[in-house]
């Protein structure tokens, strides 16, 4: 029986910067995946595969609908899809290439194969051929997530189908009806309305994205909207069917009228759930959640102290960066480091475009919380350099406190909101104020002079630049 410091299990984002940093830092290290590439959910199906077919569209949709503004005449514009999905998997490849190389330059073992515990101190792995049993002196699980639905939808995979499945389609779809009008369901709409299938999107909440700022959410819909995406909000999805070659949405509004859709695809995009089957948990002294997460402590341990879980299985915000972060946690808690994360200065970003991207508190919160707050907001269309490159819709908002000036929230739909909101996480983890965000010198023209004149504004002082 072989014998490591640490074993991590799962390689999606989380799980490969475990396994990287708990190498980097001496230790014996294997990490096992039961799928034939590493890299998880968000290298194979889900980050980066979305945003290589978010890009390739929005470059079709730029070139129909934008390019004779720019004086660039094409006579004729064709939609390759079985070639703009080859470009996507040749991506996907590329990341899990460079993961291998990594693996092998870290010195990390891999095992192939399902790992379940047989104790708190043992794991098998199962793979096609054999089953080994390894110990480890630190387990870190990192098993990620699968996709969620709702009572009365049943995903088969061919018509009622996950961001999974339409990211492997062999042809344009004609139709599409999306359950869910968060993260996922914005961007796969965005794909599939860009390159013109008839898109409608069906939300149970009030508002798209109504986790973020509920600001930010609006002003999408109605960029949505103007792209020719049905939006439809407060609608209740009880039931679907298959009809083999489409399906059939069941739903009802807030005042309980029914109604139904008919389309090629019903895509359901209504979250995740943590993903623990076949783990063996069962065997361990490791306790879940009520909704089946792993429960851990501030430094991501579970109540065996030398098991560990990070990611989408515990729980929290289901993002790749934060995964990450919490594997560099734990392998640094392993070595002894005081390392910890301020959750609430992770960004979330959405891959629209405009983008979306948040850090820190929304005015909903503040207000619930009676926590004083000024407005600073600055419109794209007010910045010289998004006229110039005709990407005028969106806004800049921070939150600041009127007493110290204290960042306490920034929030962006524009042009490369998801570079700029690093900025915005810098002044909350370093504490930065408005007036240090206003008085550093900015790029003209750029985008980020958006949030230079929003600081201002909050600041109590009036805009200064175009």
């Amino acid at each position: 029986m072989e014998n490591y410091d640490i074993a991590v299990i799962g390689s999606g984002p989380g799980g490969y910067v475990a396994a990287i940093r708990s190498a980097q830092l001496g230790y014996k290290t294997v990490i096992i995946e039961k799928y034939d590439t590493l890299g998880g959910t968000c290298t194979n199906v889900g980050c980066i595969p979305t945003k290589a077919l978010l890009d390739s569209t929005h470059h079709y949709a730029e070139a129909r609908h934008q390019f004779g503004k720019h004086g660039i005449i094409l006579d004729q514009i064709e939609l390759d899809f079985s070639r703009m999905y080859q470009r996507k998997s040749e991506v996907v490849s590329k990341n899990t290439d460079g993961l291998n190389f990594l693996m092998n330059k870290n010195n990390i073992t891999r095992l192939k194969g399902t790992a379940g515990f047989i104790n708190n101190t043992a794991i098998k792995v199962d793979n096609e051929t054999e089953t080994v049993e390894i110990t480890a002196k630190n387990y870190i699980i990192a098993t990620g997530s699968k996709p969620s639905t709702v009572p009365g939808v049943e995903i088969d995979q061919q018509r009622i189908i996950t961001s999974t499945e339409a990211l492997a389609l062999n042809e344009k779809p004609k139709s599409m009806v999306i359950i869910g009008g968060g993260v996922i369901g914005v961007e796969m709409a965005s794909i599939f309305n860009r390159i013109g299938t008839q898109v409608t999107i069906l939300e149970y909440a009030d508002n798209l994205i109504a986790t973020m700022d509920h600001e930010l959410g609006k002003n999408l819909q109605k960029i949505l909207k103007k792209e020719g995406i049905d939006i439809r909000l407060n609608q209740a999805v009880y039931k679907t069917e298959s009809l083999g070659s489409s399906a059939k949405v069941f739903f009802k509004d807030k005042n309980g009228t029914e109604n139904t859709l008919d389309a090629e695809y019903v895509l359901v995009a209504v979250g995740r759930s943590p993903y623990v089957k076949g783990l063996g948990l069962g065997n361990t002294d490791v306790l879940l959640d009520e909704w089946g997460f792993i429960k851990v402590n501030e430094n991501n341990q579970t109540a065996v102290s030398h098991i560990y879980a990070i990611g989408d299985v515990i729980g929290g915000a289901m993002l790749a960066h934060k995964a990450e972060e919490e594997g560099v946690l734990v392998a640094e808690t392993i070595n002894g480091q005081n390392h910890r994360i301020h959750y609430d200065r992770i960004p979330s970003v959405v891959y629209t475009w405009p983008e979306v991207a948040s850090v820190g508190h929304t005015e909903e919160y503040l207000k619930k919380n009676n926590i004083a707050y000024t407005v600073g907001k600055f419109p794209f269309s007010a910045s010289a350099r998004a006229r110039a490159s005709m990407d005028t819709d969106g806004f800049a908002k921070v939150l600041v406190d009127p007493k110290y000036g204290e960042v306490l929230g920034v929030h962006i739909i524009g042009a490369r909101a998801a570079d700029l909101i690093a900025q915005g996480v810098i002044a909350q983890e370093y504490e930065v104020t408005a007036e240090d965000m206003f008085r550093i010198s900015y790029a003209h023209p750029t985008y980020s002079e958006t949030l230079k004149e929003a600081y201002l504004i909050a600041s109590g002082q009036g805009a200064v630049n175009i």
